[in-house]
């Protein structure tokens, strides 16, 4: 019999006694699709279990618990949050903090507060579900937070952190842009360009020299494609237009990466065009 039609029961037994995490998101994923009282009821008991890995399993059920918006949300995030205030296990952090990034909308000044404090916490896993539970927050304390993770040691929360100030909020000031520019020369290439595609749509024009770079260097990827989309700057056509002549002689270069490509030029060449008609 397939899983998914398993009762609410079987999966939970399954959840709580399998000796691997092989099948976990599996089985969650069907159980998230069931947005019963009864089974909102049982995770509940799961999350006021001593044992951590019930916790979490109740936890990570609730995070996505029926489509948006969802039953049982108010509820959920007054439990997340009254659990934050006593939860000491960092995994558990973790997916409480992945479980309210899931549903952050509509986070009041106190809630946010709450969350930037766990900055404090050094644990790797407490950082990753903070950085996750801020994107999208455009706060000033949650982009402070942000700020600071996106100088964290861990290449995977200064990615997420500088994606989550250069394309995920609206707000544009000094410190956001100070913020995203110590990142352009990151040694992790996609938080580097997440960096770029940041300033390039505040129209920080410092970017311009850096997303030169990356074009000539030839070795981006399609987040500078967004960057350059930002800028509408015709001057990286002839570089653009070797580049994809070098790629068209090259088979072993991504299809996609070519077609895009090809869109940029046509767009760019486009928007000079225009300015002919216009000038």
């Amino acid at each position: 019999m397939s899983r998914k039609n398993w009762t609410d029961e079987k999966l939970i037994f399954r959840l709580i006694n399998n000796k691997t995490d092989k099948s976990r998101w599996d089985n969650i994923s069907i159980l998230r699709k069931r947005p019963s009282e009864e089974l909102f009821r049982k995770c509940l008991e799961l999350i006021k279990s001593d044992n951590t890995k019930i916790r979490k399993i109740g936890i990570d059920i609730l995070a996505q618990f029926g489509l948006p918006p969802r039953p049982f949300l108010v509820e959920t995030l007054k439990i997340y949050f009254e659990l934050l205030e006593i939860e000491t296990d960092p995994d558990v952090l973790m997916s409480l903090l992945y479980s309210i990034g899931h549903n952050n909308d509509g986070l009041d000044n106190d809630q946010i507060e709450k969350i930037c404090s766990f900055i404090e916490n050094e644990n790797n896993w407490v950082k990753e579900g903070l950085v996750y539970a801020l994107l999208g927050i455009d706060n000033l304390n949650a982009i402070q937070t942000l700020i600071k993770l996106s100088s964290d040691k861990l290449s995977h929360i200064r990615n997420w952190a500088t994606f989550g100030l250069g394309t995920q909020i609206q707000n544009n000031n000094k410190n956001i842009r100070e913020a995203l520019w110590k990142r352009v020369n990151d040694k992790h290439q996609e938080t580097k360009l997440e960096a770029i595609v940041g300033l390039a749509k505040r129209k920080d024009n410092r970017v311009n020299e850096i997303i030169e770079r990356e074009v000539m260097d030839g070795e981006y990827g399609i987040l500078l494609f967004e960057a350059i989309n930002y800028t509408k700057n015709k001057n990286f056509l002839p570089l653009l237009k070797q580049n994809l002549k070098n790629a068209e002689e090259d088979n072993a270069i991504n299809t996609e990466w070519k077609e895009e490509l090809k869109n940029r030029i046509k767009e760019l060449t486009k928007i000079t065009e225009e300015n002919r008609t216009t000038a």
